[in-house]
Parts: structure tokens; C-alpha cells; sequence
């Protein structure tokens, strides 16, 4: 069975968690409420991670950033931020261009 980019981007829609950036150790971390971060992490840089995923490209059109992906990967949480194969397989395919879909920030 083919992974395609519906499959993938349901995969992306589906993450779990919330991400902020801490200003102390520079990098992003991943928790499972909001209210979990601290102080080291501003409130306007927790984003739920099935968003944080998403950058704007244009007016009306977001990429679905490999990079970002990289980061909840590297946080070797995957069932936790329900990261599946669909998403595995996309970072895996840096062969193709990156996904861009008409999509609006909730």
C-alpha cells in the first residue's frame, strides 16, 4: 500500500502534544499541556504540534515542514505525539518537494 499525500497530511493533522521554545536551553521541547512548560517557555511560542508542523508559504497556502517534523522527531516521543509511518516515510522522502496545501490556522 502507497502513502499518499492525503494520508500524510491526516498524519500531520492527528499529532498529539503542544510544542514552546525555550529561551534557556535555545530549542524547542515538547509537553502534553500547556500548562506544563514553565517560565523558560513564552506563551505566545506554545503552538499545539499538529500546527506547529504547518508553515505559511503565502496567504493561503502552508508547507508541511520536514524540518519542524525533524524536531518532534528528535524528541523520541513518537507514540506519545502519535507520529506514524505516513510522517516517517514523508521526512524519509527528501527526494520530493515538500507538501503545500490551501490551509487555514485554526
Amino acid at each position: 500500500m502507497s502513502t499518499t499525500s492525503t494520508d500524510i497530511c491526516k498524519a500531520a493533522d492527528a499529532l498529539l502534544g503542544f510544542v514552546g521554545f525555550n529561551r534557556k536551553l535555545g530549542k524547542y521541547i515538547v509537553r502534553f499541556s500547556e500548562d506544563s512548560f514553565g517560565m523558560d517557555v513564552p506563551d505566545d511560542s506554545i503552538t499545539p504540534a499538529n500546527e506547529f508542523v504547518w508553515v505559511v508559504k503565502n496567504a493561503q497556502v502552508m508547507t508541511l515542514s520536514r524540518e519542524c517534523l525533524q524536531i518532534l522527531l528528535e524528541q523520541n516521543i513518537n507514540d506519545r505525539l502519535n507520529l506514524c509511518d505516513a510522517l516517517l516515510v514523508y521526512l524519509r522522502r527528501t527526494d520530493l518537494p515538500e507538501i503545500s496545501a490551501e490551509r487555514r490556522r485554526l
